[in-house]
C-alpha cells in the first residue's frame, strides 16, 4: 500500500511540476491568494447550504458565552468571505483576521447583509501572531475549515488561548483525515501534494483533532462526522468547542 502511495504521489508530482516550479519562483503564491478569494465565495455558499444544520448546532448557543455586558465579544480566525456571519447572534461584536488582504471586498459585501452584526475590524495577519488583539480581550474565536492549511496549528491555538478571556469558548469546524483503513484516507494521501498547491496551503490529512485534544483547554466538546459533501476528499470532519 504504501509502495502505491508512493508511485501515485509521484504521478501527482510530475503532472503538477509547471505549479511547483511556480511556487518554486515565488508565482504560485501570488496567483493563488488573488484566485482563492473568488474560488471560496463560490464554495462557501455551497458549504453553507450543505452544513447549514451543523452550523446552527454549533453556532446556535454562542451567546451563553457574552462577558458581563452581555454583548459578544467574537473573533473569528481565517474569516476569508465572511461565510459564517448569518450566523452569528444579533449585536454581536465580530472582529476579523485574515492573512490575504484579497478578501476584504469579499467580506464587505457580506457584512453588508448581515448588518445585525456590529463590525469591529478586520486585520490582516497570520493566526499565528495576533498581535494586534489584546490578551483576554474576546469571548469567543471562531476558526472553520482553516486548521487545515495554518503553517503552526499548535502555536494557533497558543494565541487562542492568550486572546480568549477565561471561560470563554472556541468554536472550531475542520475537515481532517479519514480512518486510515479507508480508500477515502489512501487517495487523500496520493492527492495531498497537488491539493496543497490548488488550494492555498490546505492539507487533505491533518489530524486537526490530535492538535486539540493536547491543547490544554479545561472542556473539550469534538465530534466526528462524515459531512453531506460533494467531495468525498473532505467528507470526515470535527466539530465542536473548547473552553479556556
Amino acid at each position: 500500500m504504501a509502495l502505491a502511495i508512493f508511485i501515485l504521489q509521484l504521478v501527482v508530482y510530475i503532472v503538477t511540476f509547471p505549479m511547483y516550479f511556480l511556487h518554486f519562483l515565488g508565482l504560485w503564491s501570488w496567483i493563488c491568494k488573488r484566485w482563492f478569494p473568488y474560488f471560496l465565495s463560490r464554495f462557501s455558499v455551497m458549504y453553507n447550504t450543505q452544513m447549514a444544520s451543523r452550523k446552527q448546532e454549533l453556532f446556535g448557543h454562542l451567546q451563553e458565552f457574552a462577558g458581563p455586558s452581555g454583548k459578544l465579544s467574537l473573533l473569528e480566525l481565517g474569516c476569508g468571505t465572511g461565510t459564517n456571519f448569518k450566523f452569528y447572534p444579533p449585536g454581536c461584536r465580530v472582529t476579523c483576521i485574515d492573512p490575504n488582504p484579497n478578501f476584504e471586498r469579499f467580506l464587505f459585501k457580506s457584512l453588508a447583509e448581515n448588518r445585525h452584526l456590529q463590525f469591529e475590524r478586520f486585520v490582516v495577519a497570520a493566526g499565528e501572531d495576533m498581535r494586534e488583539v489584546a490578551d483576554g480581550s474576546v469571548d469567543v474565536v471562531v476558526c472553520t475549515l482553516v486548521l487545515c492549511s495554518v503553517r503552526n496549528p499548535e502555536q494557533i491555538l497558543r494565541e487562542v488561548h492568550r486572546v480568549l478571556r477565561p471561560g470563554g469558548a472556541f468554536c472550531f469546524m475542520e475537515h481532517v483525515a479519514d480512518e486510515r483503513s479507508t480508500w477515502n484516507y489512501f487517495w487523500q494521501q496520493v492527492l495531498d501534494p497537488a491539493w496543497f498547491l490548488l488550494f492555498d496551503g490546505c492539507k487533505l490529512t491533518r489530524e486537526s483533532w490530535k492538535t486539540l485534544e493536547r491543547a490544554g483547554f479545561s472542556k473539550l466538546k469534538l465530534q466526528h462526522v462524515q459531512a453531506p459533501l460533494s467531495w468525498a476528499l473532505v467528507r470526515p470532519h470535527i466539530y465542536g468547542y473548547a473552553v479556556k
